[in-house]
């Protein structure tokens, strides 16, 4: 049983993957976000649920009827999957998952002596993308056996036939070159400073594109600078041609717990550009080997790193471009589905 908050493609691909283990599974999820309303086949789960049609009592009833062998939780946000964890912990394992770093803010100090009453009392095992949220998961009181990680994944068949299809030695190759930025129009994505530390980049390479796909609050604040090319939002199906046409991945986050998205462009061989608040850093980035980190909220750490992709050679970003994709190979679907079949058995 898996209680999510927001559905993703990369979300999908990993439950895809767990019901090819011959898993029966029952999933409830929040409404599909106004901001991100991805297309989503759920036609391979067996029975699913939007989180408003379901009240605790009746969560509990589907527990008794389902009689699931593991209750997997996105985070502790929504009271009701807590309150319903709690209740079934004694009996199975109840496996909270969540992106969150380990920060030692007041809000994580408080959450952390707080938790043998909420967190601890409601879950068994956590399960967390990385290292950061490791120690996080350490300090609300999970022993190191009890704490898996790998949480994440991206689509990477999807990611991967992406590869297989971009020309990358054109693209290299191209008088041209455009970097991409995929996300949310909203402040704390670091789109302002990037926005004006490519206007300053561009005075000196005319040539040089950035091309940005999504939406968000601060869509109609986009910049219109010359140069720069929004597309709005588009179906992970309508990027191809975006991809086919791009050469480098920016990501300029003031605050990204993890990144799904350094992950799957790292799997379609995208040299990155990630502010050093990406926590998906630890897993694909090698500064110079694959992409270049930089301190977020800065205009000119920005405009460093533009600096530093423009002016490689041809032959250097095709090996940048294959060594992001061998990176991000790493993690997949399949590995996500057998660490989730794992936290079934006795620690």
């Amino acid at each position: 049983m898996i209680l999510y908050t927001e559905l993703a493609q990369y979300s999908i691909a990993c439950f895809k993957e767990l019901s090819r283990l011959d898993v029966k599974l029952l999933v409830v999820h929040w409404p599909i976000n106004a901001e991100a309303p991805f297309n989503l086949d759920l036609s391979f789960i067996d029975i699913h649920y939007s989180r408003d049609q379901l009240n605790v009592s009746e969560l509990n009833r589907k527990v008794r009827e389902f009689q699931p062998d593991i209750i997997l939780c996105s985070g502790w946000l929504d009271y009701g999957y807590v309150r319903l964890c709690s209740k079934w912990k004694s009996q199975i394992p109840t496996v909270v998952t969540f992106d969150n770093k380990w920060t030692g803010s007041l809000k994580q100090r408080l959450a952390a002596l707080a938790s043998p009453f909420v967190i601890r009392r409601s879950f068994s095992h956590a399960f967390v993308p990385g290292e950061a949220q490791s120690k996080y998961a350490k300090k609300l009181g999970f022993d190191h056996h009890h704490i898996e990680t790998g949480f994440y994944s991206a689509d990477v068949a999807k990611f991967n036939q992406f590869f297989e299809e971009r020309q990358i030695e054109q693209i290299c190759s191209a008088d041209s070159k455009r970097i991409l930025y995929l996300g949310r129009y909203v402040e704390h994505k670091g789109v302002f400073e990037m926005w004006q530390a490519f206007r300053q980049f561009r005075v000196e390479h005319e040539a040089w594109e950035l091309w940005c796909v999504g939406t968000g609050d601060q869509y109609d604040n986009r910049a219109e600078y010359e140069g720069i090319k929004h597309f709005g939002f588009l179906q992970p199906d309508e990027l191809l041609p975006i991809l086919q046409q791009t050469v480098a991945y920016i990501l300029p986050s003031h605050f990204e717990p993890w990144g799904v998205s350094a992950h799957e462009m790292a799997v379609a061989g995208f040299p990155l550009l990630l502010s050093d608040e990406i926590g998906s850093s630890e897993a694909f980035l090698k500064e110079g080997v694959n992409g270049f980190q930089f301190k977020h909220g800065s205009e000119e750490e920005i405009l460093r790193v533009l600096v530093s992709i423009a002016s490689l050679s041809q032959d250097e970003l095709i090996t940048m471009s294959q060594k992001s994709h061998d990176i991000g190979m790493k993690i997949t679907p399949t590995n996500w589905a057998k660490k989730v079949e794992g936290l079934t058995l006795p620690r």
